[in-house]
Protein backbone atom coordinates (compact mmCIF):
# COMPACT_ATOMS: atom_id res chain seq x y z
CA UNK A 1 0.00 0.00 0.00
CA UNK A 2 1.52 3.63 -0.76
CA UNK A 3 -1.03 5.61 0.94
CA UNK A 4 -4.78 5.80 2.61
CA UNK A 5 -8.08 6.02 1.13
CA UNK A 6 -8.37 10.06 2.32
CA UNK A 7 -5.85 13.02 2.37
CA UNK A 8 -5.48 12.72 5.61
CA UNK A 9 -4.56 8.98 5.76
CA UNK A 10 -2.08 9.32 2.46
CA UNK A 11 -0.49 12.31 5.24
CA UNK A 12 0.02 9.56 8.00
CA UNK A 13 1.11 7.01 6.11
CA UNK A 14 3.71 9.57 4.38
CA UNK A 15 4.88 10.87 7.53
CA UNK A 16 5.71 7.52 8.78
CA UNK A 17 8.37 6.90 6.13
CA UNK A 18 9.79 10.03 7.53
CA UNK A 19 8.29 12.23 4.57
CA UNK A 20 7.59 15.42 5.55
CA UNK A 21 3.56 16.42 4.51
CA UNK A 22 0.70 19.26 4.55
CA UNK A 23 -2.58 19.42 3.28
CA UNK A 24 -3.76 21.04 0.33
CA UNK A 25 -6.88 23.12 0.02
CA UNK A 26 -9.06 23.58 -3.66
CA UNK A 27 -6.32 25.18 -6.70
CA UNK A 28 -3.45 23.16 -5.23
CA UNK A 29 -1.96 25.32 -2.62
CA UNK A 30 -1.87 25.57 0.78
CA UNK A 31 -3.78 26.77 3.38
CA UNK A 32 -3.91 30.42 4.66
CA UNK A 33 -2.07 31.59 7.64
CA UNK A 34 -3.63 30.75 11.01
CA UNK A 35 -5.66 33.22 13.16
CA UNK A 36 -2.68 34.69 14.71
CA UNK A 37 -1.04 34.89 11.37
CA UNK A 38 -3.25 36.43 9.09
CA UNK A 39 -2.51 39.49 7.46
CA UNK A 40 1.31 38.90 8.36
CA UNK A 41 0.63 39.85 11.79
CA UNK A 42 3.57 37.46 12.86
CA UNK A 43 6.21 39.04 10.49
CA UNK A 44 5.82 36.79 7.74
CA UNK A 45 8.29 33.83 9.53
CA UNK A 46 9.10 31.54 8.16
CA UNK A 47 7.06 31.30 4.92
CA UNK A 48 10.46 31.55 2.36
CA UNK A 49 11.89 33.90 4.31
CA UNK A 50 13.96 31.80 6.73
CA UNK A 51 14.51 28.05 7.06
CA UNK A 52 13.01 26.28 10.19
CA UNK A 53 9.53 24.27 11.14
CA UNK A 54 6.61 27.02 11.50
CA UNK A 55 5.26 26.45 15.31
CA UNK A 56 1.80 27.49 14.97
CA UNK A 57 -1.04 24.60 16.28
CA UNK A 58 -2.38 25.18 12.65
CA UNK A 59 -1.47 24.54 9.28
CA UNK A 60 0.23 28.08 8.86
CA UNK A 61 3.29 29.42 6.39
CA UNK A 62 3.04 26.93 3.70
CA UNK A 63 5.89 24.64 3.59
CA UNK A 64 6.51 25.82 6.73
CA UNK A 65 3.94 23.68 7.95
CA UNK A 66 5.23 20.22 6.91
CA UNK A 67 5.99 17.75 9.30
CA UNK A 68 6.33 13.83 10.56
CA UNK A 69 4.78 14.35 13.66
CA UNK A 70 1.71 12.04 13.64
CA UNK A 71 0.23 13.69 16.51
CA UNK A 72 0.52 17.14 15.34
CA UNK A 73 -1.02 16.11 11.57
CA UNK A 74 -3.89 14.22 13.15
CA UNK A 75 -4.41 17.13 15.95
CA UNK A 76 -7.89 18.70 15.99
CA UNK A 77 -6.37 22.14 15.15
CA UNK A 78 -5.35 20.62 11.93
CA UNK A 79 -8.71 18.35 11.48
CA UNK A 80 -10.73 21.21 9.37
CA UNK A 81 -8.16 21.76 7.01
CA UNK A 82 -8.31 17.92 6.11
CA UNK A 83 -11.87 17.74 6.30
CA UNK A 84 -11.80 20.24 2.84
CA UNK A 85 -8.31 19.09 1.60
CA UNK A 86 -7.83 18.78 -2.45
CA UNK A 87 -4.61 16.43 -1.38
CA UNK A 88 -1.35 16.09 0.10
CA UNK A 89 1.92 18.30 -0.15
CA UNK A 90 5.17 17.20 1.16
CA UNK A 91 8.57 19.53 1.47
CA UNK A 92 11.11 17.91 -0.61
CA UNK A 93 14.32 19.40 1.02
CA UNK A 94 12.64 17.90 4.61
CA UNK A 95 12.53 14.64 2.98
CA UNK A 96 15.81 15.09 1.79
CA UNK A 97 15.45 15.30 -2.20
CA UNK A 98 14.85 18.06 -5.03
CA UNK A 99 11.81 17.84 -7.24
CA UNK A 100 12.21 19.17 -10.95
CA UNK A 101 8.55 20.05 -11.99
CA UNK A 102 8.30 19.44 -15.49
CA UNK A 103 5.12 21.74 -16.63
CA UNK A 104 4.52 20.68 -20.57
CA UNK A 105 5.65 17.78 -22.94
CA UNK A 106 8.13 20.96 -24.43
CA UNK A 107 9.76 20.67 -20.54
CA UNK A 108 9.76 16.48 -20.35
CA UNK A 109 11.54 16.14 -23.41
CA UNK A 110 14.05 18.91 -22.72
CA UNK A 111 14.93 16.90 -19.43
CA UNK A 112 15.13 13.77 -21.30
CA UNK A 113 17.73 15.11 -23.55
CA UNK A 114 19.66 16.73 -20.51
CA UNK A 115 18.78 15.31 -17.27
CA UNK A 116 20.24 11.75 -16.19
CA UNK A 117 17.66 9.27 -15.61
CA UNK A 118 15.56 9.39 -12.21
CA UNK A 119 12.51 8.15 -10.22
CA UNK A 120 9.55 10.07 -12.31
CA UNK A 121 5.91 10.57 -11.34
CA UNK A 122 3.25 11.45 -13.96
CA UNK A 123 1.37 15.46 -13.19
CA UNK A 124 -1.49 16.71 -15.12
CA UNK A 125 0.50 18.08 -17.63
CA UNK A 126 4.00 16.66 -17.26
CA UNK A 127 5.91 14.94 -14.79
CA UNK A 128 8.53 14.87 -11.66
CA UNK A 129 11.57 14.36 -11.95
CA UNK A 130 12.87 13.26 -8.52
CA UNK A 131 16.65 13.11 -7.10
CA UNK A 132 18.18 12.39 -3.97
CA UNK A 133 19.70 15.43 -2.35
CA UNK A 134 18.74 19.29 -1.52
CA UNK A 135 19.38 22.67 -2.72
CA UNK A 136 17.75 26.06 -2.99
CA UNK A 137 14.26 26.15 -4.80
CA UNK A 138 13.80 28.04 -7.34
CA UNK A 139 10.76 28.69 -10.02
CA UNK A 140 11.11 29.30 -14.02
CA UNK A 141 14.36 28.11 -14.20
CA UNK A 142 13.51 27.46 -17.93
CA UNK A 143 10.32 27.63 -19.71
CA UNK A 144 8.08 25.05 -17.98
CA UNK A 145 10.69 23.89 -15.51
CA UNK A 146 10.73 24.97 -11.69
CA UNK A 147 12.90 23.46 -9.05
CA UNK A 148 11.22 22.07 -5.94
CA UNK A 149 13.45 21.33 -2.68
CA UNK A 150 14.29 23.61 0.41
CA UNK A 151 11.80 26.55 1.50
CA UNK A 152 9.16 25.26 -1.01
CA UNK A 153 6.25 22.29 -1.12
CA UNK A 154 4.96 19.37 -3.59
CA UNK A 155 2.46 17.96 -4.43
CA UNK A 156 2.34 14.49 -3.37
CA UNK A 157 0.96 12.55 -6.68
CA UNK A 158 1.93 9.14 -6.18
CA UNK A 159 5.56 6.96 -5.79
CA UNK A 160 6.27 6.94 -9.37
CA UNK A 161 8.84 4.52 -10.90
CA UNK A 162 12.74 4.39 -11.57
CA UNK A 163 15.09 4.53 -9.31
CA UNK A 164 16.33 7.58 -7.83
CA UNK A 165 19.07 9.22 -8.88
CA UNK A 166 21.68 11.27 -6.90
CA UNK A 167 21.04 15.18 -7.67
CA UNK A 168 23.38 16.09 -10.90
CA UNK A 169 25.11 19.03 -11.21
CA UNK A 170 23.29 20.01 -13.94
CA UNK A 171 20.57 20.32 -12.08
CA UNK A 172 22.23 22.42 -9.63
CA UNK A 173 23.43 24.35 -12.43
CA UNK A 174 19.96 25.63 -13.39
CA UNK A 175 19.53 27.94 -10.10
CA UNK A 176 21.97 30.84 -9.57
CA UNK A 177 23.19 32.65 -6.79
CA UNK A 178 20.33 35.46 -7.58
CA UNK A 179 17.75 32.86 -7.29
CA UNK A 180 16.73 33.77 -3.51
CA UNK A 181 13.95 36.78 -3.30
CA UNK A 182 15.68 39.54 -1.24
CA UNK A 183 14.04 41.09 2.14
CA UNK A 184 11.87 43.88 1.58
CA UNK A 185 14.16 47.17 2.03
CA UNK A 186 16.89 45.83 0.30
CA UNK A 187 16.07 45.98 -3.37
CA UNK A 188 19.03 47.42 -5.23
CA UNK A 189 18.35 48.28 -9.06
CA UNK A 190 19.59 50.92 -12.18
CA UNK A 191 16.40 49.75 -14.23
CA UNK A 192 15.37 52.30 -15.95
CA UNK A 193 11.57 53.23 -16.05
CA UNK A 194 11.18 51.59 -19.18
CA UNK A 195 7.73 51.85 -20.73
CA UNK A 196 5.66 50.50 -23.88
CA UNK A 197 4.43 52.82 -26.70
CA UNK A 198 3.00 52.55 -29.95
CA UNK A 199 6.70 54.04 -31.30
CA UNK A 200 8.09 50.09 -30.85
CA UNK A 201 5.12 48.56 -31.86
CA UNK A 202 4.57 49.09 -35.52
CA UNK A 203 3.44 46.06 -36.78
CA UNK A 204 1.24 45.45 -33.50
CA UNK A 205 -2.34 44.79 -34.52
CA UNK A 206 -3.89 45.44 -31.57
CA UNK A 207 -5.07 49.01 -29.81
CA UNK A 208 -3.03 50.50 -27.80
CA UNK A 209 -5.90 50.24 -24.86
CA UNK A 210 -6.36 46.22 -25.30
CA UNK A 211 -2.00 46.50 -24.80
CA UNK A 212 -2.01 48.60 -21.69
CA UNK A 213 -4.39 46.94 -20.04
CA UNK A 214 -3.50 43.53 -20.20
CA UNK A 215 -0.18 44.70 -19.41
CA UNK A 216 -1.09 46.82 -16.17
CA UNK A 217 -3.19 43.72 -15.29
CA UNK A 218 -0.45 41.17 -15.59
CA UNK A 219 1.92 44.12 -13.65
CA UNK A 220 -0.48 44.46 -10.51
CA UNK A 221 -0.18 40.56 -10.49
CA UNK A 222 3.03 40.56 -9.96
CA UNK A 223 3.52 43.38 -7.78
CA UNK A 224 1.36 41.74 -5.69
CA UNK A 225 3.52 38.95 -4.96
CA UNK A 226 4.99 40.77 -1.87
CA UNK A 227 5.72 37.78 0.12
CA UNK A 228 6.87 34.86 -2.76
CA UNK A 229 6.40 34.18 -6.05
CA UNK A 230 7.01 37.04 -7.77
CA UNK A 231 9.73 35.98 -10.74
CA UNK A 232 7.13 33.03 -11.63
CA UNK A 233 4.70 35.31 -11.63
CA UNK A 234 6.47 37.47 -13.97
CA UNK A 235 7.38 34.63 -15.95
CA UNK A 236 3.68 33.59 -16.24
CA UNK A 237 2.91 37.21 -17.22
CA UNK A 238 5.41 37.37 -19.99
CA UNK A 239 4.22 33.96 -21.31
CA UNK A 240 0.68 34.80 -21.29
CA UNK A 241 1.18 38.46 -22.90
CA UNK A 242 3.87 36.84 -25.46
CA UNK A 243 1.04 34.28 -26.62
CA UNK A 244 -1.54 37.47 -27.27
CA UNK A 245 1.25 38.69 -29.99
CA UNK A 246 1.55 35.54 -32.06
CA UNK A 247 -0.64 36.60 -34.86
CA UNK A 248 0.63 40.33 -35.24
CA UNK A 249 2.84 41.01 -38.29
CA UNK A 250 5.50 43.02 -35.97
CA UNK A 251 7.00 44.30 -34.24
CA UNK A 252 5.28 44.19 -31.45
CA UNK A 253 7.32 46.06 -28.76
CA UNK A 254 7.49 42.41 -26.56
CA UNK A 255 11.61 43.64 -25.22
CA UNK A 256 9.45 47.35 -23.72
CA UNK A 257 6.77 45.02 -22.40
CA UNK A 258 9.36 42.95 -20.91
CA UNK A 259 10.98 45.66 -19.05
CA UNK A 260 8.26 46.85 -17.48
CA UNK A 261 7.70 42.85 -15.77
CA UNK A 262 10.90 42.65 -14.61
CA UNK A 263 10.73 46.54 -13.25
CA UNK A 264 7.69 45.34 -11.21
CA UNK A 265 9.24 42.43 -10.28
CA UNK A 266 12.44 43.76 -9.23
CA UNK A 267 10.42 46.31 -6.99
CA UNK A 268 8.83 43.68 -4.61
CA UNK A 269 12.10 42.14 -3.65
CA UNK A 270 13.02 39.79 -6.86
CA UNK A 271 17.00 40.11 -8.02
CA UNK A 272 17.01 41.44 -11.44
CA UNK A 273 19.02 38.91 -13.37
CA UNK A 274 16.50 36.28 -12.08
CA UNK A 275 13.77 38.66 -13.05
CA UNK A 276 15.27 39.24 -16.59
CA UNK A 277 16.11 35.55 -16.90
CA UNK A 278 12.21 34.58 -16.07
CA UNK A 279 10.69 37.45 -18.44
CA UNK A 280 12.93 36.36 -21.05
CA UNK A 281 12.17 32.59 -20.82
CA UNK A 282 7.92 33.57 -20.55
CA UNK A 283 8.57 35.91 -23.76
CA UNK A 284 10.16 33.13 -25.34
CA UNK A 285 7.91 29.95 -24.36
CA UNK A 286 5.25 31.90 -27.10
CA UNK A 287 4.70 29.89 -30.57
CA UNK A 288 6.55 32.08 -33.29
CA UNK A 289 7.28 34.99 -31.44
CA UNK A 290 6.49 38.31 -32.76
CA UNK A 291 9.43 40.38 -32.82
Amino acid sequence: MTHGPTPLGTALYLAASGVPVLPLRAGKVPFGNCQACAGNACGGRPHMKSAGPCRCAAPCHGWAAATTDRHVIASPMWALAWRTAAGVAYHPGGAGVTVVDLDDPAAVQWARETLPATRTVPTTRGEHWVYRGVMRSANAVRPGVDVKSLMQYARWLGPGTGRTALLPSAVRALVGREDTTQPAGEVVSSLPRARWDRSVATGCRHTDRYVRTGLERGLTLVRARTESGAGSQAFGVARFLAVQHTACPGPCGLDAIGEEIIAAAVSVGVPEPYARRAVTNGLETAPERAA
